[in-house]
């Protein structure tokens, strides 16, 4: 199996909704707009399992506090989104197939939510974070074996697509793939002082078909009457633009993680695997993968305005 088949669940849900999921007290369409949200560490505003190791120190210094199950120092990238398109609070209370399953079945089945009511006036996320992707370079240097497994990929993000496009979504939003070779995971190999280019080529391939397969989507939907349903973030462009510092020059040392080593994680004695730098505002990256909160909130500044007229529109 592929890491893919390991993401989990994740409904960020906006704008105060009554009743919890899993309830089948819904006696009519709620008219307020919510975000449902798809992925994984990048979109999860904590719902892991109560001994991941979201769930332990360091993880949540900056908010709320402590450890809230987000894999950052704070917020991430589904509480900035959900306050750039909405502008409004957050209500902070698998694989992606799976988890659009899950949907499924519980407008469906369950009835939680209507189809036409409430996911046709809503918005949902895909959010792909490549983790497919990080131990198949290692393993496949050569690039010929590059386009077979992005397309696998790919079209296993089409095809969730298109499930969620059969619940008449009012818009839906991917994540374009950022740069993976400028994961601290991956940058540790040269001090943190640069990006590995041998990932480039691959995140090229899958950002090309993902653009393709959201073209083709557009172009067979049914249901939408002016404009594009689906939409892509182009976290790429995104990241790319702060990490340059061409968006923000707050981060010194942009590659290097604020929570560097085995983050959060103890050895037989109960010493610290890792190092926490003294301000987590200074650091883009939290651990080895994902961002801080500061982090996210510079990639959204960014995208705000340009995401906030593509998800509105229509």
């Amino acid at each position: 199996m592929y890491y893919l088949m390991k993401l989990f669940l994740s409904l960020s849900l906006f704008f105060g909704i009554n009743g919890a999921v899993g309830s089948n007290q819904h006696s009519q369409p709620n008219k307020n707009p919510k975000l449902f949200v798809f992925g994984n560490s990048y979109a999860d505003t904590g719902n892991m399992k109560p001994n991941a190791v979201s769930w332990k120190p360091p993880y949540g210094i900056t908010f709320p506090g402590k450890p809230s199950g987000r894999y950052s120092d704070g917020l991430i990238a589904t509480d900035f989104l959900g306050s750039e398109v909405f502008d409004s609070p957050v209500d902070r209370s698998p694989n992606i197939s799976t988890q659009v399953g899950f949907l499924v079945d519980l407008a469906l089945a369950r009835r939680v939510y209507t189809i036409d009511g409430d996911l046709a006036s809503s918005y949902a996320l895909l959010s792909y974070s490549g983790s497919d992707y990080y131990g198949f370079i290692d393993q496949n240097p050569d690039m010929a074996a590059y386009p077979a497994f992005v397309e696998f990929i790919v079209e296993d993000i089409q095809y969730s697509l298109g499930i969620m496009n059969g619940l008449k979504f009012k818009n839906i939003a991917v994540t374009s793939l950022h740069p993976l070779g400028c994961l601290p995971r991956v940058t540790v190999a040269s001090s943190f002082q640069s990006c590995n280019e041998s990932y480039s080529d691959l995140v090229r391939l899958h950002n090309e078909a993902l653009k393709k397969a959201v073209a083709k989507l557009n172009k067979e939907d049914k249901f939408r009457t002016k404009g594009d349903r689906f939409v892509i973030v182009d976290l790429h462009k995104a990241f790319m633009a702060v990490l340059e510092k061409k968006g923000s020059k707050r981060f010194k040392t942009p590659l290097k993680p604020c929570c560097e080593g085995d983050c959060a994680r103890m050895d037989m004695k109960g010493a610290k695997k890792y190092t926490l730098c003294n301000d987590p505002k200074s650091a883009f990256f939290w651990d080895e993968i994902n961002p801080t909160q500061e982090g996210w909130r510079s990639i959204y500044s960014l995208l705000g305005k340009s995401l906030t007229e593509s998800l509105t529109n229509g």
